[in-house]
């Protein structure tokens, strides 16, 4: 039996009428599932497309279930298509550039790229982070294949091979102790930075895991972007299959700091509680823009909790 097009609910009079129930901004593994959630839940949806997603360089999205090895695009290709049989949800390649909330009525004002302004009573805002790299040549140009940034996204395909873990701070002698699960050539590259602790290098020592603090001048890869070998402004040369890296990061999108949402200090994050809802009443936000585990799987979920959190929410104040 079809799918009716038709609304299932009239809008209660007490409820404020506006263009959309909710708008995603964002619409990579997070905004798709919330997206999936809404229109099962016969929800008036704007689904906002950026562009192409942080994960765009990788070759696999890995870890997710019933999805491992397949490639970005086509995963995201799929949250599309399975969107199409609800009527409910709209897509647009359009970027939100500014968001308001009407403190006496609660509702949203958004406005696109493409000038249109619209009104929403939810926003889940998936915009996700950039990378901030280094300034090292050859750092970018291998970003994602053989630059790397998760080890449970990448670490099982550079198994017992050399690897090399790149950090400036003191961070970076955990993370390669973590990356030693995958391989037990690992080397510790800190480009200039001496200020590591006794106790880590000692620590480093005991695995194996030697330090080169000389400075790097440049990452040299191979025609497949993958890396060959690290070579050091002294002349000296590293061979590596992939080189690690916390990179910093911010918030692709400024619309949180727009709508006066909490953001976490030290990893400009924005701050969720358990339902996934940011500090302003009405915003929720998921995937790589809350402090959770950047994975696309982890990304899905979030995307879910939001999209569930928002139908129960809108559904208190219709019923009230």
């Amino acid at each position: 039996m079809p799918v009716s097009k038709r609304r299932p609910f009239k809008r209660p009079r007490h409820v404020p009428a506006t263009d959309y129930e909710v708008v995603i901004v964002g619409a990579g593994a997070a905004g798709l599932s919330a997206a999936l959630l809404l229109g099962r839940c016969r929800r008036r949806v704007l689904l906002c497309d950026g562009g192409r997603p942080r994960n765009h360089f990788s070759p696999a999205v890995h870890g997710f279930l019933s999805r491992d090895g397949i490639r970005p695009h086509e995963l995201l290709a799929i949250g599309h298509e399975q969107l199409k049989p609800y009527p409910t949800v709209e897509q647009r390649q359009n970027c939100v550039s500014t968001a308001t909330k009407d403190p006496e009525t609660g509702i949203f004002h958004l406005t696109l790229d493409s000038g249109r302004a619209l009104t929403t009573r939810k926003i889940i805002l998936a915009t996700g982070v950039i990378d901030i790299l280094p300034p090292i040549k050859g750092m970018h140009e291998l970003w994602g294949r053989g630059v790397l940034h998760c080890p449970y996204c990448h670490g099982f395909e550079i198994c017992d091979q050399p690897v090399a873990v790149y950090g400036t701070d003191k961070s970076v002698a955990g993370f390669a102790l973590l990356i030693s699960r995958w391989s037990k050539d690992v080397t510790v590259c800190t480009d200039g930075w001496t200020g590591m602790s006794e106790h880590a290098r000692h620590r480093l020592k005991r695995h194996g895991i030697a330090i080169y603090e000389q400075p790097i001048r440049e990452l040299v890869g191979r025609r497949n972007h993958q890396l060959h070998h690290i070579e050091f402004k002294d002349a000296s040369t590293l061979p590596s299959a992939a080189l690690f890296i916390h990179s910093s990061q911010k918030q692709r999108s400024d619309l949180a700091t727009q709508l006066g949402c909490r953001l976490l200090q030290r990893s400009g994050a924005v701050w969720v509680d358990k339902r996934i809802q940011t500090s302003v009443a009405g915003v929720y936000a998921a995937g790589d823009t809350t402090p959770a585990a950047q994975q696309a799987i982890i990304a899905a979920a979030e995307g879910a909790q939001a999209g569930i959190s928002c139908n129960e929410q809108l559904t208190r104040e219709e019923c009230a």
